[in-house]
């Protein structure tokens, strides 16, 4: 992802008129969707969540250090402010927050953040009575940066309870060491663990990625999908089955890069399952993508089971229909300025995330 060194605090309530069709035809009927401002008056905001157990209580990662708590459209307090940690700007700073999915009997929280050198940790934290306790931090996992960009930054969990984490190639251009297809290396990798298990250790399940900004499971499938930020011409749309999750992905980069060949001279490691994307978009349309969520959700019938996602630069906002892992032709569905991320709530609401400051939710 290419996030701006500056971001500027645009508070003007913005709605976005958007359509969706079944993308079999042009004489399909679409149906008109919206995504509407929930929130504003944030400061560089960069992921968005909920914790089990409380279903509509939205927690905001600002890139600077701090998740804000949004109850009923309204900043109601801090959840977690480790500031003082946290090196930001650019592609740097916290980046994302995941709640244990006991966290209603444990609570136990994880977020991934760079450090005041610029390195990837990935710490929990507990929390008491509604707020995060900073001192209660346990790392789960270090590594070393070599460049400031590419940090990757998501963390999941899915339906059996590992943790996951993408992690960029480390940055530069062109992933010059060639870490992404270097198994030796945590660089490039989509890792998991069992945060709660004792002498459980990250394993990975994927290598071959450039800058993984933004990856989710299907609630419903527990399918996974990710969006992976190219180099200089493509942009992508990974997939991975359910059932197929646990065993080893080559993603491909940085020989490929989307369904191209970047640079045939780089090796290409022979293991695992080589993974071509569902979807790709040339840098006519955009340049970073950013990952999201397939919908689940009850409040917007005519987006159920669509794929939604959008371009960090360009602020356009796609979705398709998936079934089987294949993806339909994707419809454009209109803009936001600065989309850093998607993000759900409990009950599978789908919400979108502007640097500029607001939170919007996907409304019929």
């Amino acid at each position: 992802m290419r996030l701006p060194f500056a971001v500027s605090a645009c508070l003007l309530a913005l709605v976005l008129g958007l359509s969706v069709g079944k993308a079999s035809g042009g004489r399909e009927a679409t149906r008109a969707l919206s995504f509407q401002q929930i929130v504003g008056g944030l400061t560089s905001p960069v992921a968005v969540s909920t914790a089990p157990g409380d279903p509509t209580t939205l927690y905001v990662v600002e890139q600077a250090g701090t998740i804000k708590i949004v109850k009923g459209g309204q900043v109601v307090g801090t959840f977690l402010d480790i500031h003082g940690r946290v090196k930001s700007g650019g592609e740097q700073g916290l980046l994302s927050v995941a709640f244990h999915p006991g966290y209603a009997q444990n609570h136990r929280f994880y977020v991934n953040y760079t450090d005041t050198n610029g390195d990837t940790r990935v710490v929990e934290f507990k929390s008491s009575n509604g707020v995060g306790l900073p001192d209660s931090g346990r790392q789960l996992l270090f590594v070393k940066q070599p460049y400031a960009n590419h940090n990757g930054g998501e963390l999941q969990f899915d339906k059996s309870g590992y943790l996951y984490v993408g992690m960029g190639d480390g940055g530069s251009a062109g992933d010059p060491q060639n870490r992404a297809q270097n198994l030796r290396s945590r660089l490039g990798k989509l890792l998991r663990i069992d945060p709660t298990r004792a002498g459980s250790t990250w394993r990975i399940v994927g290598f071959g990625l450039r800058n993984p900004w933004r990856f989710s499971f299907d609630r419903q499938t527990g399918d996974l999908w990710i969006g992976d930020v190219g180099q200089g011409n493509w942009e992508e749309v990974d997939y991975r089955a359910a059932a197929r999750i646990g065993r080893l992905a080559n993603y491909g980069w940085s020989r490929y890069e989307g369904r191209a060949t970047y640079d045939p001279k780089k090796p290409l490691l022979h293991t695992g399952d080589l993974i071509f994307p569902r979807w790709v978009y040339s840098h006519s349309e955009g340049c970073s993508i950013t990952g999201g969520y397939v919908y689940r959700g009850a409040s917007v019938p005519a987006a159920v089971g669509r794929y939604f996602f959008g371009d960090y630069c360009s602020g356009t906002v796609w979705s398709f229909k998936v079934g089987k892992g294949l993806a339909s032709a994707p419809g454009t569905l209109g803009k936001i300025p600065n989309l850093s991320s998607f993000g759900e709530d409990g009950n599978g609401e789908l919400y979108a995330v502007s640097t500029d400051g607001i939170v919007y939710g996907l409304r019929a």
